[in-house]
């Protein structure tokens, strides 16, 4: 069986969403426990500016899972200077 050469930018993509997945797995399991946590402790009530304290940790974890699903799905900044690189590359082409 003769193996297949792989295309290195695909792989490096691969690669990236793999890792946001696993990064999201990693979030939603850590988060529910939290959320269980809080639940099974009885701090449920929102008295006097108690509040559920899981939200903080969910919403900066959360934001920083934002910039990984975009750095994994809509690349990074050398993944676009590439693409500008290419771009003018072949206007040039097309030009001379």
């Amino acid at each position: 069986m003769v193996e297949e050469q792989r295309d290195e930018n695909l792989w490096r993509i691969a690669k990236k969403r793999a890792g946001f997945r696993r990064h999201l797995y990693v979030y939603v399991i850590i988060n529910a426990f939290l959320w269980a946590i809080w639940w099974v402790t009885g701090d449920r009530h929102i008295v006097y500016g108690h509040y559920p304290w899981p939200v903080w940790p969910m919403l900066g974890w959360g934001i920083l899972l934002a910039f990984s699903y975009s750095y994994a799905y809509h690349g990074s900044t050398n993944d676009l200077a590439r693409e500008e690189y290419e771009k003018l590359k072949s206007e040039r082409k097309r030009n001379n």
